[in-house]
């Protein structure tokens, strides 16, 4: 495994629709050992394969809604759609590659996605507050799009620090 760099919001690389992951093999498995690694090493929820430069259609998504005596689980999903959404949650939003920037963003609470597996077996993942979230943010990624466009506003300086006093 090996640590990614994370590019930033002026990288053209993330304006760009991702192709389809159509291989599975060693190298999407070292992708995704990498991603994870990097992501770990970032402390993110969620990294998508366009942040460490590589345009396919990859992403993962810790799910952080487990019991307090269980791991998180990190969701390998390649290939993702979302197949069912329902509800919605407001919310601040950041990104890796949008470092020390948050905004208001408005997304379904629960999201059902269709996706294949690091070996091709396609299976179906419900996730619901934060995961839900941050599937919406990923899947995003693949198409060109950052969270900022979505943002009904972005937080302020004052605002940031009010939130980081509050922990």
């Amino acid at each position: 495994m090996a640590l990614r760099h994370i590019v930033t919001q002026e990288d053209k690389i993330l304006h760009k629709v991702c192709r389809e992951q159509v291989k599975f093999d060693e190298r999407l498995h070292q992708l995704l050992d990498d991603m994870a690694e990097t992501l770990e090493n970032a402390n993110g929820v969620g990294l998508a394969a366009p942040q460490v430069g590589i345009l396919r259609r990859v992403v993962l998504v810790i799910e952080t809604n487990v019991e307090a005596e269980e791991d998180e689980e990190i969701l390998e999903l390649i290939n993702p759609v979302i197949v069912k959404s329902e509800g919605e949650q407001v919310g601040a939003e950041g990104c890796l590659s949008v470092p020390g920037e948050y905004g208001i963003v408005r997304r379904p609470s629960c999201v059902t996605v269709r996706a294949q597996d690091r070996y091709g077996k396609w299976f179906e993942y419900t996730g619901t507050g934060l995961t839900a979230r941050c599937i919406c943010h990923e899947l995003d990624h693949l198409d060109g799009h950052l969270f900022t466009e979505k943002a009904e506003r972005m937080l302020s300086e004052e605002e940031l620090k009010a939130n980081r006093n509050e922990d």
